[in-house]
């Protein structure tokens, strides 16, 4: 079972609610940043929140949120928060690169015919076994280590970035990085 969510960055907040809602209240669109989850928050009254902010949503006593609402799909961002939230990612992940980088590290099958490294962007069979050499001769140590040892990958960065977004996005079988939406019905 996932841990819970402690803390969120900000991608829009409504200070009036959203239109056409009964109860006008200050609503927070968040994701947080252990696994990507999109939440939507109460803000506590007369409280100013910015866009970009990380705010503590966890079980303890919070300063700026009143209540978690919950998760919310891709779709239920408003358009603002929703071109926020590929730099909230991309600033995630720079912020995490040691652990996205012990992922390509030890990354390993998912199943017969596919390893979790497969599901990355721009990475194919070639890449792949490229990887898996490179690894077992010295893991990586950073980002820029992995662009540099492996031939015509791209940016690392840029790779977990789209990665994440197709996740976040509801688009992906596997889910690596985001938890997985409740209403997915694939299964």
């Amino acid at each position: 079972m996932f841990k819970k969510e402690d803390f969120a960055v900000v991608l829009d907040f409504l200070p009036h609610g959203k239109a056409g809602e009964a109860k006008q209240e200050p609503v927070v669109q968040c994701v947080g940043e252990l696994f990507f989850t999109l939440l939507e928050c109460v803000a506590k009254p007369g409280i100013a929140i910015d866009v970009d902010e990380k705010i503590y949503i966890g079980r303890e006593q919070r300063e700026k949120i009143d209540h978690i609402r919950g998760r919310i799909a891709y779709a239920d961002l408003t358009t603002s928060a929703q071109r926020q939230l590929d730099s909230v990612v991309r600033s995630v992940v720079q912020a995490r690169e040691k652990e996205f980088v012990e992922f390509v590290n030890r990354a390993g099958p998912i199943n017969i015919r596919s390893h979790a490294l497969e599901h990355l962007p721009s990475v194919g069979k070639k890449h792949l076994q490229n990887i898996l050499d490179e690894r077992e001769r010295q893991k990586f140590e950073s980002f820029e280590d992995i662009h540099k040892r492996v031939a015509h990958l791209g940016n690392p960065l840029e790779i977990f970035v789209q990665r994440i977004m197709l996740e976040i996005q509801g688009k992906e079988k596997y889910y690596l990085f985001v938890k997985m939406p409740r209403d997915d019905r694939r299964w």
